[in-house]
């Protein structure tokens, strides 16, 4: 979804920097920390990750784990597709 925001201009600098400096949009950061930021706060997410990327430390460990579980879900994902509980249930 698309949305326009104000942020404050130091705040932006530094974010756009952060950013370049990791090889990833600013839009993948801002998405990232908005996420670890409602997670952190027990916000519940619709889209959250699956149960055995936060044991293995989707939102506690360090950014480069978060990014490679990332990966490797989105393998999962590719390969197997996307398995849906409350169908699991139904059967």
């Amino acid at each position: 979804m698309k949305t326009t925001l104000e942020i404050q201009d130091d705040l932006f600098r530094l974010a756009k920097m952060t950013a370049v400096q990791q090889g990833r949009s600013l839009k993948e950061l801002v998405n990232e920390a908005l996420r670890e930021k409602l997670t952190r706060d027990g916000a519940e997410l619709g889209n959250q990750d699956p149960p055995w990327m936060q044991y293995f430390g989707a939102f506690g460990g360090s950014a480069e784990n978060r990014k490679e579980n990332q990966r490797i879900q989105a393998a999962i994902d590719a390969e197997f597709g996307t398995i849906d509980p409350l169908e699991e249930r139904r059967s």
